[in-house]
């Protein structure tokens, strides 16, 4: 068996992963690079292995970060299926559409400015054709419902807990010339037990090479009711300042978790109501579709739609479509939310928001989530005295707020009892998905289940097993 690690390799973005095995070639996860423009552009472009003889590909979960170049792959002449859950399906077909139109957007907004500067123009990295040609690949499982691969293998998909139909990747992998079985699993984004909205994950016995996320395995999040009462306090200085709360937030995810924390507020008498917009057309429809995969949520959230049938719907709360109702917000006085993508800034309408919303010190701005190096979101998350929002340049004046807990990756103590409850016995253990000194603070932690040291593979290192 052979490993090369083609993305998310000492970082925490752009999830990209090679097996070789039994004569058989896969990938997991597909994910789109985050950072500087430049510097993502020639990665997404580019993959470090031919795509045409990738026989195909399982997908952990939705996230840009993890399925978002699956058109590229596409492009480049991939045409093997690519295996997922049922509502990851759903929700890639709505996350690489749109996708694909704020690619065509953005390149039409910056070719202005390089049209006058006599720049040279930018190309969206995919299309909407090349979305289409995707979605006819997809392939959906059910949990732990066995299916075929490729050579003999065979995987099953199990509840990671995440993001609603995310999922831990376990293949079992035939042994040859008189070697063994073996057990791979994969976590992708291993999420967190008793979280809204979704269920805990799944614990996996008898591992013999794990590929392991460590995105937060340097620290611990804060506990929900801390959090909440956080998110008050913030709001409420809000309405005193008469300002804007401006949250940049995933449209698969994040945003349904804000939204139901406010709505928790309200309901609890905690906070008075004031108006909130969820300013995305794609989080519009993401909510939709959770509204309509009720069954994958937890029974904590059955029994909130048992007393409430939408949860994600209350007095106050407005889903913004049109360009225009978007446009308009600019010019609304405060105090007012609004939620919008991308959760690490670097493209959609929060990018409009926060150009005309930085640098007025009544408005706040909330980071919801891990913001990776070199992005616009990282950049306000760490406070720096000015952002450069299309490519302008503004002074930071707005509050900034980071609300790490509001995460759904497991911290350091949750992948700690995940490691525990596999019973050790790991043959090889590789730590992803997360920045040198988290996969350094967790090691130790996985290294008691692990028979040979844990690894902490480069970008394009190969390893044979």
């Amino acid at each position: 068996m052979k490993l090369v690690f083609c993305g998310a390799a000492q970082t925490v973005t752009g999830s990209q992963h090679l097996i070789e095995v039994n004569g058989s070639r896969l990938l997991l996860d597909c994910g789109l690079y985050q950072g500087r423009r430049e510097e993502s552009r020639r990665r997404n472009a580019h993959f470090h292995f031919d795509p045409r003889r990738i026989g195909c590909v399982i997908l952990s979960h939705a996230h840009m970060d993890h399925a978002g170049n699956l058109p590229t792959l596409v492009a480049a002449g991939f045409r093997g299926p690519i295996h997922c859950t049922a509502p990851t399906a759903d929700i890639a077909r709505e996350l690489l559409r749109d996708s694909a139109h704020i690619q065509s957007e953005d390149a039409k907004f910056l070719n202005k400015r390089k049209n006058r500067h006599g720049e040279p123009r930018i190309e969206p990295l995919y299309d909407q054709e090349d979305v289409e040609r995707t979605e006819r690949l997809f392939h959906p499982h059910g949990y732990r419902e066995p299916f075929d691969l490729l050579g003999g293998l065979e995987a099953t998909f199990l509840e990671a807990g995440h993001l609603l139909g995310s999922a831990i990747v376990q293949m079992e992998i035939p042994g040859r010339n008189g070697e063994r079985d073996r057990r791979l699993v994969y976590t992708g984004d291993l999420g967190r037990p008793n979280q809204p909205l979704l269920r805990d994950p799944e614990f996996v016995r008898n591992v013999d090479v794990l590929i392991s996320e460590s995105t937060y395995g340097d620290r611990v999040h804060e506990k929900e009711e801390d959090l909440k009462e956080r998110l008050r306090a913030i709001l409420m200085r809000a309405l005193e300042r008469r300002g804007k709360v401006i949250i940049p937030a995933f449209s698969l995810g994040r945003t349904q978790t804000v939204v139901y924390f406010m709505n928790t507020l309200f309901d609890e008498g905690r906070l008075p109501r004031l108006p909130i917009f969820v300013d995305s057309p794609l989080a519009t429809r993401v909510t939709d579709l959770y509204r309509r995969n009720a069954s994958y949520f937890d029974e904590e959230t059955a029994r909130a739609l048992r007393e409430d049938p939408d949860i994600f719907g209350f007095s106050g709360l407005t889903y913004t479509r049109s360009a225009e109702e978007s446009k308009a917000l600019n010019d609304r006085p405060g105090p007012f939310v609004v939620l919008a993508a991308s959760g690490m800034c670097e493209a959609g309408r929060v990018l409009h928001h926060l150009r005309n919303g930085v640098e007025d010190p009544r408005n706040a701005i909330l980071i919801t989530g891990y913001q990776a190096p070199n992005t616009l979101g990282r950049r306000i998350a760490e406070k720096s005295p000015r952002v450069r929002v299309f490519d302008e340049w503004f002074e930071l004046r707005a509050e900034v707020q980071v609300f790490e807990g509001l995460s759904a990756h497991a911290d350091r103590e949750n992948l700690a009892a995940w490691y525990a409850a596999t019973g050790g016995g790991i043959e090889e253990a590789f730590l992803v998905h997360g920045e040198p000194e988290a996969m350094e603070a967790l090691a130790p932690l996985l290294q008691p289940f692990a028979k040979n040291p844990v690894r902490m593979p480069s970008m394009h290192e190969t390893v044979e097993i």
